[in-house]
């Protein structure tokens, strides 16, 4: 049988800090036994499992691997704004005037992550099949 992935395992300096911001983003709760000073923390959402490591070095360099988000409920811009007023910052703005493209974003600690176009505005940009 092959291997499953169980979490998406991020480093951080303060573990329910940020797993208690990413919760928020991802409409998820932090497992029940976490709680603020703890060295890890886990945010379980529909989409993934999400692993807060605190560690003793700071972020360095930009991520090798990040999370792309699509919104179910909302437009990309409301998200981004939504994702924002949480406390991620827009680092890079890749939206296009036609409705395409994607915003880069950081969470609280400076991890990278992305934030698409949902499926209804991914569909409405979608040409017609001939």
């Amino acid at each position: 049988m092959s291997s499953l992935v169980r979490h998406v395992t991020i480093d951080c300096s303060d573990a329910y800090t940020l797993a208690s911001f990413w919760a928020q983003v991802l409409d998820a709760k932090l497992a029940d036994d976490d709680k603020p000073g703890d060295p890890e923390a886990v945010v379980d959402s529909p989409g993934a499992s999400l692993l807060f490591l605190q560690v003793p070095e700071g972020k360095t360099v930009k991520n090798r691997i990040h999370l792309d988000l699509r919104p179910l409920d909302r437009t990309r811009d409301e998200e981004v704004e939504r994702v924002i007023a949480l406390g991620a910052t827009l680092v890079d703005d890749r939206r296009r005037p036609d409705g395409t493209g994607w915003a880069v974003l950081t969470d609280p600690e400076g991890n990278e992550f992305c934030v698409e176009r949902s499926q209804a505005e991914h569909e409405a940009t979608q040409r017609p099949a001939e």
